[in-house]
C-alpha cells in the first residue's frame, strides 16, 4: 500500500496535487496527515517531516520503501506505475502538452502564489479586489491562467481530454481564484464549475473545510476568529 504525507487540506496546495491524482484515479493508497503548527517555527511538524523525507517538506509518497517527494516526481512515478490508468494523455500531443503545463505551474506562477495563499475556507474577495487592483504581476498571472484554459480541446472539459495530471496540478489555482473572487472571463470560469464538480475536488474541499487547525502564518489576512 502506498502511503502518501500531505499537510492540511486547507492551505497546502502542494499535498492536493498527487492526493488529487491518487484519488481520482482511484490508486491504493493511505493518506498520512501531518498539519502545520500554528506559529511558524513551534510544534514538530519539521521533526515529523524530517523523519521521512530530508527536505523536511510535503507531499512524500512511500511505496516498497521507495521515498518520493516532490509533487511532479510523485506524479510522473504514479502515471510509471500505473500506465493502464492514463494519468498523462494518451496522445502524443495532449501528452506533451500536458506535461509542459504542468512543469508550467511548477515552477512559475510566483505572483499569484505570494499574494494568493490557498485558503478553502476564507472567503477573501475584499482582499481579492484590492490586491487585483495594486498587483500587476497578480493580473499578469491570472491572464496566462485564463489563457491557458482557454486552449483545452473541448470547451465543456479538462485541459488535454480527460482529467490528468495537468489538470491537478491547476486545481490550487482554482480555489485561489474561488476564494480571492478574482475576475476571470466566462470559459474559465466554466472551466472552475467542470473542476469543482469533480468527486476528486469535492473529496478533499469537504474535508478542508472540517479542518479545525488555524495556521497564524498562512492566514496574513485574517485574524483567528474568537472561540467565544
Amino acid at each position: 500500500m502506498m502511503e502518501l504525507y500531505i499537510a492540511n487540506k486547507n492551505y497546502s496546495s502542494w499535498s492536493m496535487r498527487p492526493w488529487l491524482v491518487l484519488t481520482a484515479f482511484e490508486l491504493p493508497f493511505r493518506e498520512v496527515l501531518l498539519p502545520f503548527p500554528k506559529e511558524r517555527g513551534t510544534g514538530h511538524f519539521k521533526q515529523d517531516v524530517l523523519a521521512i523525507n530530508p527536505n523536511g517538506k510535503v507531499p512524500v509518497l512511500v511505496h516498497d520503501g521507495l521515498m518520493v517527494w516532490d509533487s511532479l516526481a510523485i506524479c510522473e512515478y504514479l502515471a510509471e506505475q500505473f500506465p493502464e490508468r492514463q494519468l498523462w494523455p494518451a496522445g502524443r500531443a495532449q501528452r506533451a502538452r500536458a506535461r509542459a503545463l504542468a512543469a508550467e505551474m511548477h515552477s512559475g506562477f510566483q505572483a499569484l502564489r505570494n499574494h494568493c495563499g490557498m485558503n478553502i475556507r476564507a472567503d477573501l474577495a475584499e482582499v481579492g479586489q484590492t490586491l487585483w487592483a495594486e498587483q500587476p504581476d497578480l493580473r499578469d498571472d491570472v491572464a496566462r491562467v485564463c489563457q491557458i484554459w482557454s486552449e483545452r480541446p473541448d470547451p465543456g472539459g479538462f485541459l488535454c481530454g480527460d482529467f490528468s495530471i495537468a489538470d491537478a496540478f491547476y486545481a490550487p489555482v482554482v480555489w485561489r481564484l474561488k476564494s480571492y473572487a478574482l475576475p476571470v472571463n466566462e470559459d474559465s470560469q466554466y472551466y472552475m464549475q467542470t473542476m469543482l464538480q469533480h468527486p476528486a475536488m469535492q473529496a478533499w474541499e469537504q474535508a478542508a473545510k472540517q479542518e479545525q487547525d488555524w495556521v497564524n502564518y498562512l492566514e496574513p489576512y485574517q485574524s483567528e476568529p474568537s472561540s467565544s
